[in-house]
C-alpha cells in the first residue's frame, strides 16, 4: 500500500473512535473508501482513504466536537466525545414509588439516555454518574448489585440506594482516571 493511504482502522486508532464512526464521517462527507487485500490481515479486504481525505475527516470531527461545546453543553455535564468513555450511571426508576428499582449501566451521554429513558420510566432520576470506559460495564454491574434481586437486563432490585452508591464509589476508586 503506498505511503498516501490509511486503513480506516489506523485512522480510527489515531482519532480515538470507533471505524464505525470514522465510516459515518466518511459517508456524511461524500468520502469513498478504497478497499484492498491486505496481507497483514490475512488476506481480508480492508478499507482505506487517502491522507487528504484523513484529513478532512479529522477535520469534520474536530468541527462537530466543537459545535456540540458551543451549542450550550454545560462544562460540569456529564458528557463526553467518543463512545468509548462516557459514564455509568445509577437511576432510580420510581423514586416515589418504588425507590428501591433502580437501573444501572453506561451511557456515552448520560442526558440522552436519561431522555430516551423517561419514554418508558417518566419519573427516572439520575442518582450519581462515574467517568467510565464502555468495557468496565458488566465488571461493574456485576460488582456493585451482588445481592440484588435481578429484574431485568440492567434494572434491580436493591436493598439500599445509598450501599449501591456507596459500591459504585468503591469500584470506580479503584478504576484508573480517564480524562
Amino acid at each position: 500500500m503506498n505511503d498516501d493511504m490509511i486503513s480506516v482502522i489506523e485512522a480510527g486508532r489515531q482519532l480515538e473512535r470507533r471505524k464505525s464512526t470514522i465510516f459515518k464521517v466518511m459517508r456524511r462527507l461524500g468520502i469513498h473508501a478504497h478497499k484492498r487485500r491486505d496481507s497483514n490481515s490475512g488476506n481480508q479486504v480492508v478499507s482505506y482513504l487517502t491522507q487528504a481525505d484523513f484529513i478532512r475527516v479529522k477535520d469534520a470531527l474536530c468541527e462537530s466536537n466543537l459545535e456540540s461545546r458551543e451549542e450550550g453543553k454545560n462544562e460540569n455535564e456529564d458528557t463526553f466525545v467518543s463512545a468509548e468513555i462516557g459514564v455509568f450511571y445509577l437511576i432510580q426508576l420510581e423514586p416515589d414509588h418504588d425507590p428501591l428499582r433502580i437501573k444501572v449501566g453506561f451511557a456515552a451521554n448520560i442526558n440522552d439516555r436519561l431522555r430516551a429513558l423517561r419514554c418508558s420510566a417518566p419519573f427516572s432520576t439520575v442518582v450519581k454518574t462515574w467517568p467510565c470506559r464502555r468495557l468496565w460495564e458488566k465488571m461493574a454491574i456485576d460488582c456493585v448489585t451482588c445481592g440484588c434481586d435481578r429484574l431485568h437486563t440492567e434494572v434491580f432490585r436493591c436493598s439500599s440506594v445509598g450501599a449501591i452508591t456507596a459500591k459504585c464509589d468503591q469500584f470506580f476508586g479503584l478504576m484508573p482516571s480517564i480524562q
